[in-house]
Formats: structure tokens, C-alpha cells, sequence
């Protein structure tokens, strides 16, 4: 099953999940108790700590919850902050997760130091309903924006055009797929 966030952010081939953590996690729940997929492909935008380019597409099966708090050493969290589906050796690029953007670059950029590269604001969600529910999963993103001042601007500047690239991305993958 091929799930995305929701609001502005919807695909033809994707069912909608909710926008945030908290939406995400009620909704695939619901979805998880009632018809329990085989297969989890979260589809969406994020944000680049700086080694992703604008429009870099990046498949992903590992993320965390870590708050710009912690990279400051002004918060700490007895939970368990990252989860992966990722049973191979393969380096993962790390999807942090939040309800907020980053829009301070030289703060996000400590994220690179614990091999995280993007956020986006629903993936931590979605790997721990799976996890819970023994369901693979994995996520595809297409960069819209940095980490910075500019952020919220920069997305809604290049969100269509990034639609559009996943879409045409996650297609090619699934004939790839199909006609092995």
C-alpha cells in the first residue's frame, strides 16, 4: 500500500495519512487494525540538511524523532528515538521527524553529525505504526527545501514540481517491480 501525508499533499496513486506525527500515527493505526497491509510505501516531500540537492529523490527506510532541542543539549528523551525497517547493511539516509520545520541552518546542520540528512514531518510515524504492526515499510522523498530561513518559501516554491517527480519516480519503480 502506497501512503503519502494528506491537505496539499496527495498523489492519485497514494491514500492520505493525515499531515504530522499525531494525524499519521491515528489514521495508519486505524488503517493497520482494519486491513492490514502487506506492504508500507510512504511517499513525500522533505527537507535537506544540507547533503541532498533540490529535487534529489532519496528512498529511505530508517528514522528519528530528535528536536532541534537536543541538538543544543537543552532536551533529552528516555524513548527510543530512531527506528528502522532496513535489514540489510546498507547505509540508510536517516528521515528525521517533527511537528515543526527547521529554519535554523546552522543548527539543523548538527543533524549531518548524527547521519541524519532529511525531515520530513510524518516517516517516524509511519515506521513505528509498521514496526508495531510487523509490516515492512520504506519511504521515497524529493528534497523541496533546505533546512533554513527560507524553508516554508522554498517548498511551496518547488512542492508541484517535486509532486510530479515522485510520481513519475515511484511509477518507474513499481514497473520495475512488476516486471521482475
Amino acid at each position: 500500500m502506497i501512503i503519502c501525508a494528506g491537505n496539499n499533499e496527495t498523489f492519485n496513486f497514494a491514500q492520505p495519512m493525515g499531515v504530522g506525527l499525531i494525524e499519521t500515527a491515528m489514521n495508519l493505526t486505524r488503517l493497520c487494525l482494519f486491513d492490514k497491509p502487506e506492504f508500507l510505501l510512504f511517499v513525500g516531500s522533505a527537507g535537506s540538511y544540507g547533503d541532498h540537492k533540490i529535487f534529489d529523490i532519496v528512498e529511505s527506510k530508517t528514522a528519528s524523532n530528535i528536536e532541534l532541542a537536543f541538538l543544543s543539549n537543552d532536551a533529552y528523551t528516555p524513548l527510543d528515538n530512531v527506528v528502522t525497517t532496513n535489514e540489510t547493511d546498507k547505509k540508510d539516509v536517516v528521515v528525521n521527524s517533527s511537528n515543526y520545520i527547521s529554519t535554523n541552518q546552522k543548527l539543523a546542520k548538527n543533524f549531518l553529525k548524527f547521519g541524519v540528512g532529511l525531515e520530513n514531518m510524518e516517516f517516524f510515524a509511519v515506521l513505528k505504526i509498521a514496526q508495531e504492526f510487523n509490516i515492512p515499510a520504506g519511504g521515497v522523498f524529493c528534497v523541496t527545501n533546505f533546512t533554513d530561513a527560507n524553508a516554508h518559501e522554498d517548498f511551496l516554491k518547488n512542492h508541484e514540481k517535486a509532486k510530479e517527480l515522485l510520481g513519475f519516480h515511484v511509477k518507474q519503480r513499481i514497473k520495475e517491480l512488476t516486471s521482475k
